[in-house]
Formats: structure tokens, C-alpha cells, sequence
């Protein structure tokens, strides 16, 4: 699953006048310009200049935001999404990447020329999102911005400025909707839309606003119960700040969305599915696969990986059958874990406890696999009612393991073992919050997320369930291989969709052959990768990536190789592209497999 997590911030903007764009970029040139000039020609002291000073300003420039991680710098507006402002953060970038490439990183140390080669690596994702203008489109299958706010009312607030920070950006709801109307429009005279055949269902989470009236609104949840510390005068004046808020702001500016959504956009997306179908489409797609991977691989070579890798693990699975005593084909398998009641919960809540037993399983073990963990705890819930129907089936990142309790029938009991180990311990819940509490770390790598690297531990983690064993059952086993399946079958859907035109049909189909997955759990998620073009590349290729890595220290150490040391080693560098990752277990292993805490 999608780990809820920092994503960079990729920008969703459009073409602005002409006027505005070049005094936008003047503002930039001029800033970026006397950075420079100001800057020390010593390079340890250019590079550290460059990366605190662009790393302050991309907090200024998302402070406000909402998304699931609740990682926006706490302000009382929401960001600028505007065309102008899009310009100017690609011309700031373009100015940052540029600075980079002057610093000669011989003359860095060690550590930072890895910083360097990250910190490069997010500057060019982030200038190529802006680039390829990804912010007029700016929603998928399962997040969009209008659904990303909704965050912002299920946080955590604890002050009076918690409070007034909020409904400032309810205030700002309006200004905010506007401006992304006009980014999709431009993205509409492109023809740089989601497709048509995506799109049903998408406005559910906007006119579940849209018609809620008063308290029964989203965006009053906040204010339901407020804490005691708070007067009760200064509560009640805040209830009725909101109740108008909703009323003047959030509500209007949800029915505008709904209806431009209704008679504008859904109309006229394009009928296409494949990301190399848009505007210099190829380029497009190998950008994505260069972001969400962090490798320069082909289109076709990662299918016929793909292609590769299933068939191993069908023949794991075909054993497992064997295991089980089942009689019959490995269709009729299927068909019997997809229809026998004894693998689904009955009720929401059995679902959440199972989960719950199984992450207090995984903690009375984690200790022998990892040794530092983090301090910070989280928490299980059940994905919100308003985003089920379209979300996936858990999600997990700092404090938080959510588990989708929609539609019980399309979520096996047999898969929540491995499904447990990705997106809480010691997956996202235990890999994120311990990058944010590493020391010495820049906090462009402390607080940000590489797909490649965070999808690839927690499906890595899947695979240490086994050593862990979290797999009580054939069918559990089977479980962790169908998830296995279907992470290496996104490497043949993906590309199919994407590269060889395939079809929804036959990217269901795949799915529906080659795994365990229930029929609702294949349409969200044949959906999710048609407007996701690339992301749903990192899971397998980083999970390959980690075990080679552990392989290739396991045979250098011998009997020195420590699992504890080395996960530390891996889970110590925060999120990282591969090939960075793989320079720190050449250093683990130039070190003797000793732990990076050792001198600790």
C-alpha cells in the first residue's frame, strides 16, 4: 500500500500570463541571485547554505498544507497553487539546480556527498513535476486536494491558534478551489486530464461536502470536542466562527467544484489510459519511473522483469496449494479464497482487532530484527467513511495505521498479516518516524519521502514476516506470496498500461489471474496505477533492491553479519535513492557490519 508520507510536495499549476510569470521569475532570479552572492565559494559551506536556504523556502512555499501525513508547516491560509507561483518555484529551482552543479562534490566529505547526491535527486523531481506542468492535474484515483483537506479536520488540535490556524484556511478554501479550477482548465485545452474511464466516483468526497450542512459537515469535526483547557466562552465563539465558515467558505466552494467537475471536466477528459498518449508522453513516463524508482530502467526492461519475477512466485504459490490439501486448479483456489467466509471478519471491528493482535505480534519480536526504534506510537483506525469506497486497503506512516473496514467481503483475512507488516510495524509507522528522530541528518532527509526507498522497506518487511513468523498459516503464507504477485504484477500492469496500451480490461484480468486480490480491491487498484503513472514501479524494484543489498552483505560478513546491524544500517540513511542506499551498505560492509550506533 501507499505509505501516508511527505511526497515531496509535487506542484499541480497552469500557464499564467505572460505579465505575471516574468515578474514572478524576476522575484525568483533576484532572490536566487543574491543567495549566491552572498554564499562562501568554501563548498561544504555553499552546499549547506544552498540546502538549508531552498529547504526553508519549500516550507514557506506548502506551508498550510493538508494531506494525510499533517507534515504543512502550521499556517492560518492554505499554499499558493497559482500559475505565477507555479512559474516562479521552476525558475527557483532551475536557479537551485544550477547553483548545485557548480559545488564540486569531490571537495565534500563522505557524508556529503551522499547528501548531495539526494538532495540532487529531490531538486530534479521537484523541478520536473513543474517542468511537465504535473499540477494541472492536480488528484488522482484516491487523493486529491479537495479530499487532502479533509486531513486538516480529523488533526490534532490542542491551542487556541490550532484553532484560528484552521479557520483561517477554511476562509482560504474558496481562493484555493479557484485557482485550482483554473489549472485544470489549462490542463483540459491540453489534453493533460485523468481519464474518462477513471473518473466515476471521484466526486463522491466532494459532494459529501458539498451537501452537509452545519455540524453534520466534515469540517466541523474539529469543534465536536474541544479541549477543557480552552474557556468555554472562547469554545463556543470558535463553534460559531466555524458554522459560518462552513456556511459563507467551504460549502459554496465545494459546489463550485462539484459542478465545474460535473459539467466541465468529467466531459471532456481524455479517453486514453496510457501516460505516453499525453504531450511528449514518453519523456513523461520515463520521468515517472525515474522518480518513483530512483533507477534508469526501461519500460520494457522492468516488464520483462516483471514478467520474470511472477513466474517464480506463481510456482511458490502452486506449492503452498499443495500445503494446504486443496484439490483443484489454481483458479479454483482463488475462487475458494475469494468466497469462503471462515477469511473475511464479520464486523468492522473484528477486522481492527485482528490487525491489532497481529502489530502487538510484530512488536514482541521487532527487537530481534531492528535495533533502534523509534519513540513516537501509533495509533489503528479505520479509513474514513467519506474516502473508503475509492481508497486502498490500509495505509500507514508517523502515528498512524489506518485500515479500510469498507466492503468487508474485499478484505481477506489471510492478506492482513503481510498487509500489517508494510504499513505499521516495521514498515511506514516504524520506518518514517524514526528518519524524523535520526540525528545529523539534513531535514531534506529526515522529513521527506522517496517511494523506491519507503515502498521498498515496508515490502521488504513483508518478506521478513516469514523470518519474524508473523505467517501462522498455509493461507497467511499464502496471503504474504499473492501480495508478492501483486506487487511484481504492477511492474507487468504498469508498463502495460502505460507503455503497451493496454486496456482496464486487461490490466484487471492480470490482477484478477495472478492473485488473491478481491474484485473491489482490483478495480481500486487497476485505477490507481492508470492515474498514478509509475509509483506503483517502487514497491518491487526496492524491495529487490534491499534483499540483494542484504544478500551481498550477508556473503561479504559471513559469520560477522549481524540482521540487527544491518536493517540499522538501511533504516539510519532516512529515505534515500537506491543507488545511495547502496553506497551505505558497501560502507556497512567496508566497516565490518557494524551497527552505525555502535559508537553511539
Amino acid at each position: 500500500m501507499t505509505a501516508v508520507r511527505e511526497r515531496l510536495r509535487p506542484s499541480h499549476i497552469c500557464r499564467p500570463r505572460l505579465k505575471t510569470v516574468l515578474l514572478a521569475c524576476s522575484l525568483a532570479t533576484l532572490y536566487v541571485t543574491a543567495q549566491a552572492e552572498s554564499s562562501t565559494p568554501n563548498p561544504t559551506q555553499a552546499f549547506h547554505a544552498l540546502y538549508t536556504r531552498e529547504w526553508q523556502w519549500r516550507q514557506q512555499q506548502y506551508a498550510g498544507g493538508d494531506d494525510e501525513d499533517s507534515n504543512g508547516k502550521a499556517s492560518a491560509h492554505l499554499p499558493k497553487v497559482d500559475a505565477a507561483t507555479q512559474a516562479m518555484r521552476e525558475h527557483y529551482w532551475s536557479g537551485v539546480l544550477t547553483q548545485l552543479k557548480t559545488i564540486p562534490e569531490s571537495k565534500l566529505s563522505q557524508e556529503d556527498q551522499l547528501n548531495d547526491e539526494v538532495y540532487q535527486q529531490q531538486i530534479e523531481t521537484l523541478l520536473a513535476n513543474q517542468q511537465f506542468k504535473t499540477w494541472q492535474m492536480p488528484f488522482n484515483a484516491d487523493s486529491a486536494f479537495w479530499s487532502d483537506l479533509g486531513f486538516s479536520a480529523r488533526g490534532n488540535f490542542v491551542t487556541v491558534k490550532d484553532y484560528q490556524n484552521y479557520l483561517g484556511k477554511l476562509h482560504d478554501i474558496p481562493r484555493y478551489f479557484d485557482d485550482e479550477i483554473a489549472n485544470m482548465r489549462l490542463g483540459l485545452t491540453r489534453g493533460f486530464t485523468q481519464p474518462k474511464i477513471i473518473l466515476q466516483g471521484r466526486d463522491q468526497s466532494i459532494s459529501a461536502v458539498a451537501d452537509a450542512q452545519g455540524e453534520q459537515n466534515l469540517f466541523y469535526t474539529p469543534f465536536k470536542q474541544m479541549p477543557a483547557t480552552i474557556p468555554a466562552a472562547q469554545q463556543d465563539a470558535l463553534r460559531k466562527q466555524a458554522l459560518a465558515a462552513i456556511q459563507q467558505d467551504v460549502i459554496p466552494a465545494y459546489a463550485k467544484l462539484l459542478t465545474f467537475m460535473h459539467n466541465d471536466y468529467f466531459p471532456h477528459a481524455r479517453s486514453s489510459t496510457a501516460a505516453e498518449d499525453l504531450s511528449d508522453g514518453k519523456a513523461f513516463y520515463q520521468s515517472r519511473i525515474r522518480q518513483f524508482t530512483t533507477l534508469d530502467m526501461s519500460p520494457d526492461d522492468i516488464h520483462a522483469l516483471g514478467l520474470k519475477e511472477m513466474a517464480s512466485i506463481h510456482q511458490q504459490m502452486l506449492d503452498i496449494i499443495k500445503q494446504t490439501g486443496f484439490k483443484g486448479s489454481f483458479a479454483d483456489f482463488l475462487q475458494f479464497l475469494r468466497t469462503d467466509p471462515r477469511f473475511y471478519a464479520k464486523t468492522p471491528d473484528e477486522l481492527l482487532k485482528e490487525a491489532a493482535w497481529i502489530a502487538k505480534e510484530v512488536d514482541g519480536v521487532v527487537g530481534n530484527y531492528i535495533g533502534r526504534l523509534p519513540r513516537r506510537r501509533f495509533t489503528i483506525k479505520p479509513v474514513p467513511a467519506d474516502l473508503a469506497p475509492i481508497y486502498t486497503g490500509g495505509r500507514g506512516g508517523p502515528g498512524i495505521y489506518l485500515v479500510n473496514t469498507y466492503d468487508l467481503p474485499s478484505r481477506p483475512l489471510y492478506s492482513l498479516p503481510a498487509l500489517t507488516l508494510h504499513e505499521s510495524s516495521p514498515g511506514h509507522a516504524l520506518q518514517m518516524p524514526l528518519a524524523a528522530e535520526l540525528k545529523g541528518l539534513p531535514d531534506f532527509r529526515r522529513y521527506t519521502y522517496i517511494s523506491a526507498y519507503g515502498e521498498g522497506w515496508a515490502l521488504y518487511c513483508e518478506y521478513l514476516g516469514q523470518e519474524m513468523g508473523i505467517y501462522k498459516t498455509p493461507y497467511d503464507q499464502f496471503g504474504y506470496l499473492s501480495y508478492q504477485a501483486w506487487r511484481a504484477a504492477r511492474l507487468v500492469v504498469d508498463t502495460g498500461l502505460h507503455h503497451m496500451h493496454w486496456t482496464r480490461e486487461q490490466a484487471r484480468e492480470y490482477l484478477r489471474q495472478n492473485t488473491a486480490l478481491a474484485e473491489h480491491e482490483i478495480d481500486t487498484e487497476v485505477d490507481r496505477y492508470i492515474a498514478w503513472p509509475g509509483q506503483a514501479l517502487s514497491y518491487y524494484l526496492g524491495e529487490l533492491e534491499i534483499r540483494q543489498d542484504r544478500a551481498r552483505a550477508e556473503e561479504a560478513l559471513g559469520d560477522k553479519f549481524d540482521i540487527r546491524a544491518f536493517h540499522d544500517a538501511v533504516l539510519s540513511t532516512g529515505s534515500v535513492p537506491l543507488p545511495v542506499l547502496h553506497k551505505r551498505i558497501n560502507q556497512f560492509i567496508a566497516d565490518g557490519g557494524k551497527s552505525p550506533y555502535a559508537q553511539q
